[in-house]
C-alpha cells in the first residue's frame, strides 16, 4: 500500500528551482532513503510534504488524500510529521516541555500526552534521566533523540527525518540509525534524508538519489549498492 505519493513535484524559491519534477513513492512499513549531495533538493522535498516549502507544480498525496493545500498542522493531524535538520529543539524549555509541544496538534494527542511521554522515555532512557533538564544543555546526540521523540509524540504513521546524523560522533550516529531501524517494527514508516550513504542503505528498503533537483537513480538498497553508478549519481555526474 502506498502511503506517500509524490508526482512531478516542483519547488521554487523565487528564481531558484530547487526541485525539478521529482516523483517518488513510500509504501506503508518501508524505510525509504532520499540521498544526494548538499543542494540536491532533498530537504525541499520533505518541507514541501509538510507545507513548509513553496510548491510550484506537481502533487502530493498522503494515504490517498491530496495534501498540497493543507496546513502543516492539518498534515500532522493526518499522521505525517518532520524531524528537521539541525534538531531545532526549544533550548530554553525542558525535555518534558519539548515533548509536550510535540503533542500540541490535536486535543486527542494532548489528552494522551502523559501516556505518550512515558512511551518516549521507554524508547529513549537517556531522556527519562534528563526529563527536567533544559534542552539547550543536552549533548548533540541527546538533542537529536529529543527531536525524534518530539516528532513521535504526534503518533505519526509516516516520519520524515532530515539529516539525523548531522554533527554527531560516530558512536552516536550508530545509535540513531539503530533507533530508526527499530521504528519499522513499531509500525512507523520512514522517509530519511541523509548524507551517510552506507548507513542509510544498511537500513533502507529502497532509495532515491537526487542531483540538481532531479531523481537520477532509484531502486532497492541492494540494487543501488550493486549498480556501480551510485557514486557518480550522488555526485551529480550520472
Amino acid at each position: 500500500m502506498t502511503l506517500l505519493a509524490i508526482k512531478d513535484l516542483v519547488v521554487r524559491y523565487g528564481a531558484i528551482q530547487a526541485v525539478r519534477g521529482v516523483s517518488l513513492s513510500v509504501g506503508k512499513g518501508e524505510i525509504i532513503a532520499l540521498l544526494g549531495a548538499n543542494g540536491a533538493g532533498k530537504s525541499s522535498v520533505l518541507n514541501a510534504c509538510m507545507g513548509l516549502a513553496p510548491k510550484a507544480g506537481g502533487s502530493i498525496a498522503f494515504d490517498g488524500v491530496p495534501i498540497e493545500r493543507e496546513t502543516t498542522e492539518a498534515i500532522v493531524r493526518r499522521g505525517m510529521t518532520l524531524t528537521p535538520e539541525g534538531r531545532r529543539v526549544f533550548a530554553a524549555l525542558s525535555v518534558l516541555e519539548n515533548l509536550e509541544i510535540g503533542a500540541a496538534a490535536s486535543a486527542e494527542l494532548r489528552r494522551r500526552g502523559r501516556e505518550n511521554r512515558e512511551a518516549m522515555f521507554e524508547l529513549f532512557p537517556r531522556l527519562a534521566e534528563r526529563r527536567q533538564q533544559l534542552a539547550g544543555t543536552l549533548s548533540g546526540g541527546e538533542q537529536q533523540m529529543l527531536a525524534i521523540a518530539r516528532s513521535l509524540m504526534s503518533q505519526p504513521t509516516l516520519l520524515l527525518l532530515d539529516e539525523p546524523s548531522l554533527g554527531l560522533a560516530p558512536n552516536i550516529v550508530d545509535q540513531i540509525f539503530d533507533l530508526i531501524a527499530s521504528l519499522k517494527t513499531r509500525g512507523i514508516t520512514v522517509l530519511l534524508v541523509e548524507q551517510n550513504v552506507e548507513l542509510s542503505l544498511d537500513i533502507a528498503d529502497r532509495a532515491y538519489v537526487l542531483a540538481g533537483g532531479d531523481v537520477v537513480m532509484a531502486g532497492s538498497a541492494q540494487e543501488l549498492r550493486a549498480s556501480g553508478g551510485l557514486e557518480r549519481a550522488y555526485l551529480g555526474a550520472a
